[in-house]
């Protein structure tokens, strides 16, 4: 990848992160105009035209002459991050926007600012300690995490709330017969969740895709083989965790789950977090996420935060799928992970 093309995918990324400003204080107004130049691939607004190749060589200015950058430490990579950025184009954690502009240009950069104080938390942030987990009492020893959102047990509808399936085997049972939205009816199969019963780790995606209605098991396919590789990375199998999506059979076409099917399904999946009682839920995915924990935040802002769900600790980050089509995000995705296994080896049952 390109110099061009890597300033442009981690200022891509940045966006997509949810940053809409970034402080170039410590950067002359040259500089600035560089940037701009390189990402349009001409010269930056104000600036004169380069000359033509018939101006004669006498008119042209000398280019200026800039000490090389020097060259960056290896980056020490750990066997885990390894597994899961093998043969991937992702951009190492210590490169930011500076050292990518010293290799458009070569040129050197003074010292950038102070980071600025991260924003305050939302109004709907925990303000007190998180009620504990049905599973025992939870503690964070030594850890000190970011806190997000906080959600109590949401209001369901249909009869019992899902309250008369006493096993995981009920609930599927149950699934393969609702008829709440018209999925089942475009639907090869229902996709229930797959997974040890009594999981530390629950998984939870958006809804299944054309190879999950195939197989009726959730992540299959190359989305399914990436994700074993993040569990991998943190020292989790497929078969240790308890797998399952927000829907429970597929949209036409893949599209977006719509409200009135996130509701049929609701009773379901909280029937599946009442059974399984986790120490900890991972939301892949902007629907899985938002679904969980009642909002319309972008997943931007969701992730690199603990947010409670009733009482059990939820990291949201980027569906597997989503990695494959944008590799920019397996970099703040590898983060999410690593956060999650922090918290769950922090977690201790009473």
């Amino acid at each position: 990848m390109s110099a061009k093309e890597r300033l442009r995918a981690y200022l891509e990324q940045r966006r997509e992160l949810g940053e809409s400003e970034m402080m170039l204080d410590a950067l002359e107004v040259d500089d600035v105009l560089r940037m701009l130049g390189a990402l349009q691939g001409g010269s930056a607004p104000g600036e004169p035209a380069p000359p033509t190749a018939r101006a004669p060589r006498a008119e042209r200015p000398a280019a200026p002459v800039v000490p090389s950058a020097p060259a960056l430490p290896p980056r020490a990579v750990d066997q885990s991050e390894r597994i899961l950025f093998q043969g991937d184009a992702a951009l190492p954690a210590s490169d930011d926007w500076r050292e990518m502009l010293r290799q458009v240009d070569g040129g050197a950069r003074p010292k950038p600012p102070e980071p600025l104080a991260p924003p305050p938390a939302p109004a709907v942030a925990a303000a007190s300690a998180p009620t504990p987990p049905t599973k025992g009492a939870l503690r964070i020893e030594g850890l000190v995490v970011p806190l997000g959102l906080r959600v109590e047990r949401p209001s369901l509808s249909g009869p019992g709330a899902g309250a008369q399936w006493s096993s995981l085997a009920d609930v599927t049972a149950a699934i393969s017969a609702c008829r709440g939205c018209a999925l089942h009816g475009t639907a090869t199969q229902p996709v229930p969740g797959v997974g040890m019963a009594d999981a530390d780790v629950m998984v939870v995606g958006e809804a299944p895709g054309e190879k999950e209605d195939l197989s009726g098991e959730p992540f299959v396919g190359p989305a399914g083989e990436l994700l074993t590789k993040i569990l991998g990375a943190i020292q989790l199998s497929r078969e240790s965790v308890y797998i399952c999506n927000v829907l429970k059979h597929r949209p036409p076409g893949n599209r977006n789950p719509m409200p009135d099917e996130v509701r049929a399904c609701a009773p379901f999946l909280q029937r599946q977090i009442d059974l399984v009682q986790p120490r900890i839920i991972l939301a892949f995915g902007t629907f899985a996420a938002q679904s969980l924990l009642g909002t319309k935040l972008a997943i931007g802002k969701l992730r690199q935060q603990v947010h409670w769900y009733q009482g059990i600790p939820l990291v949201a980050t980027y569906h597997p799928a989503a990695l494959l089509r944008n590799e920019a995000w397996k970099r703040p995705a590898w983060e999410d992970v690593k956060l999650a296994r922090r918290v769950l080896d922090a977690t201790v049952r009473s």
